[in-house]
């Protein structure tokens, strides 16, 4: 199993999913998620493949994320226009992101990465 960690060196959560992932000696390639975001494409993929809804991709709890006010955009956007936002700033993406091309995890809990990553 190949898995692609998307994540934020300074995120406390992404830092614990690191420590977990580490720990179960799963092998992974890390991605920056904000010098190096997921496309459009592969946010879309993601979504897609996760059974999430698309407002989980979003990191609620970030500075751009209050900013742009997304949280009155999301009542009334389409995914198409969510999918843009999404794209065009790494620090608007929930993280991390863990993915083995079929299945995808947004955020960390221990027992969801027990659930999928074992």
């Amino acid at each position: 199993m190949s898995l692609t960690f998307y994540w934020y060196p300074k995120c406390g959560t992404c830092r614990n999913a690191k420590k977990w992932l580490d720990a179960h000696q799963l092998s992974y390639k890390e991605i920056h998620i904000v010098e190096n975001p997921p496309s459009r494409e592969e946010l879309k993929g993601f979504y897609q493949k996760s059974g999430l809804d698309l407002k989980k991709f979003f990191n609620t709890s970030g500075l751009k994320y209050r900013e742009l006010g997304i949280k009155d955009k999301m009542k009334s956007a389409a995914d198409d226009e969510l999918l843009d936002l999404l794209a065009s700033d790494g620090m608007l993406i929930k993280r991390p992101i863990l993915t083995d091309g079929e299945k995808v995890t947004v955020g960390f809990k221990e027992e969801e990465y027990e659930g999928n990553w074992q």
